[in-house]
């Protein structure tokens, strides 16, 4: 079975060498997302709020590309960079995430960029 690549201009570009999703099978497996703007490739937010809104929009354009929403996700990874920032975050991802997925959660040492999270995301597709 060849593998599908998803590549959006709603989502950032990948920087570096990787893609963005890669369907196999009737599986979505998306990269993390951090809170890039896609046109402009900087840093959306100052907050933890501001920049998890910003990660579900680019989640939800890998989605929208494969043809899946958030309904559909059965599986996320979680990165943030301070644990202290965990029930504001999930304050965010649960008003995208309501289907509620399986999920790791983990705070990580440093993520790319310097931003305070990043999702992963696996998804069934139908």
């Amino acid at each position: 079975m060849a593998l599908k690549y998803i590549n959006t201009p709603d989502a950032p570009a990948a920087i570096g060498p990787y893609s963005q999703a890669i369907i196999h099978n009737d599986t979505l497996f998306a990269s993390g997302q951090i809170p890039l703007d896609p046109k402009t490739g900087e840093i959306v937010g100052t907050t933890i709020e501001e920049q998890t809104e910003q990660v579900m929009k680019n989640v939800g354009a890998i989605l929208k590309a494969a043809g899946a929403d958030f309904n559909d996700v059965v599986k996320t990874t979680c990165f943030l960079a301070d644990m202290k920032d965990f029930a504001a975050f999930n304050q965010v991802y649960a008003a995208y995430f309501t289907g509620k997925p399986a999920r790791s959660c983990v705070a990580v040492k440093d993520l790319p960029k310097g931003v305070l999270c990043e999702v992963e995301t696996i998804t069934a597709l139908k």
